[in-house]
């Protein structure tokens, strides 16, 4: 299993609108294509004005064929052609798992 950590930070003051869109033009879409969504997050403290959501995969080719299939679903392109103002930067990273460590199903 892989996790992937999506860091997005978003635009100051843009924080509010990019949470509305997502929840009304993302998080369906992208929760039934990729699945396993482990954690959704913004932070408080530290460097703010970021977004952090975590998704968990069988192995890199479960990925790269959800992640196919949701740049294949209209939804989720409007969603991204009305997220995309409010971001600024962008950070991706696939983590691999302790060995002790199991996350519950999804």
């Amino acid at each position: 299993m892989i996790v992937e950590m999506r860091t997005y930070r978003i635009k100051i003051g843009a924080m509010p609108a990019y949470m509305k869109a997502y929840q009304e033009k993302g998080l369906a879409v992208q929760t039934r294509v990729l699945g396993h969504m482990v954690g959704w997050y913004t932070t408080e403290v530290g460097e703010l004005n970021q977004v952090v959501h975590m998704w968990a995969y069988k192995d890199l080719n479960d990925r790269a064929e959800r992640r196919a299939r949701l740049f294949q679903e209209p939804e989720w392109l409007e969603y991204l052609a009305a997220s995309r103002p409010f971001l600024e930067h962008q950070e991706n990273k696939l983590l691999n798992p302790a060995p002790w460590m199991k996350l519950p199903p999804s």
